[in-house]
């Protein structure tokens, strides 16, 4: 049986970080199979109170071995709600972790006490500080997969392809291994467009707040993941988004209906063994420019 995940204090800041905004942490690393928790991946003097206390993340690390890849997770809830310790994520964390995939599950700011594009800044800071922290938690720095469902895959999506969101962290988007968005929108997010006095949720917006906004060549690559029973329209949006990619350009990009699964449930399903979601991820973050199958 696999041992439980065993807490791990956070360790002191130490000087010399890569980058100036984002924490570091002291040797010795954490040992395989433990949890760092409640990292501050945005640190300084300018950040609101807020930021100080939603903008943490938790690393859970495989078992055995090192060089790990990495899944920086972000959890759903419309951008008003939802939380890295919440729901089924510590028991995806150990799915993913018995695969021999790092997990982080990330929280970030949420509307309205935050705004667009707060919530994107903290995606591309969680990610940036992965990144940077990698190779001190036996991860190996490149390959850090980026995913979330609902929520977390609009975020997912804008950071890997809107460049600008990391710039400030001298960060391109090809700098991600890979994307993994389940059932998320490709259009400007409804709360976003709520947000600007949009309520009426027929109104579709497709403005620099939307995935489908940024399609360009040289994307990372995409593995775009839907429940036959999801939302309305959830599935065609995705459907649609990936022939606008690849009209455009874009490579690697995989779109993969998982039948019998609605919004919640494609989710969910994902910490049980066999789950068709989850094996495709596994599989994804194994070879992320394997020829996808046929649709």
């Amino acid at each position: 049986m696999r041992p439980p995940f065993l807490p791990l204090a956070l360790c002191g800041l130490v000087f010399g970080c890569l980058l100036t905004t984002l924490p570091c942490f002291a040797d010795p690393a954490p040992a395989p199979g433990q949890v760092v928790a409640n990292v501050a991946y945005k640190t300084g003097d300018s950040l609101s109170d807020y930021e100080k206390s939603r903008c943490k993340l938790d690393l859970y690390l495989p078992t055995e071995g090192h060089n790990w890849p990495a899944l920086v997770w972000f959890h759903g809830g419309g951008l008003t709600g939802g939380s890295k310790d919440g729901g089924t994520t510590p028991g995806l964390a150990e799915r993913f972790n018995h695969e021999g995939v790092a997990f982080v599950a990330v929280n970030y700011r949420l509307s309205p006490k935050a705004t667009y594009p707060a919530y994107l800044d903290d995606t591309a800071a969680a990610f940036a500080w992965v990144k940077a922290h990698a190779a001190e938690h036996g991860i190996d720095p490149a390959r850090v997969f980026v995913g979330g469902h609902s929520a977390g895959a609009y975020l997912t999506a804008m950071v890997g392809l809107d460049a600008r969101l990391l710039e400030p962290y001298h960060l391109t988007p090809d700098a991600i291994a890979g994307l993994i968005p389940v059932s998320g929108q490709m259009m400007t997010h409804f709360t976003v467009r709520a947000e600007r006095g949009i309520t009426d949720q027929n109104v579709i917006t497709a403005d620099e707040a939307a995935p489908i906004n940024h399609l360009h060549k040289g994307n990372p690559p995409m593995l775009i993941l839907f429940g036959d029973k999801d939302w309305p329209a959830r599935r065609e949006e995705n459907l649609y988004f990936v022939a606008a990619l690849r009209v455009a350009g874009g490579t690697h990009v995989q779109a993969i209906q998982i039948n019998d699964r609605n919004h919640g449930s494609i989710n969910g399903n994902l910490v049980k063994p066999g789950d068709p979601a989850a094996e495709a991820i596994l599989k994804f973050i194994k070879d992320p420019t394997a020829e996808p199958a046929k649709e």
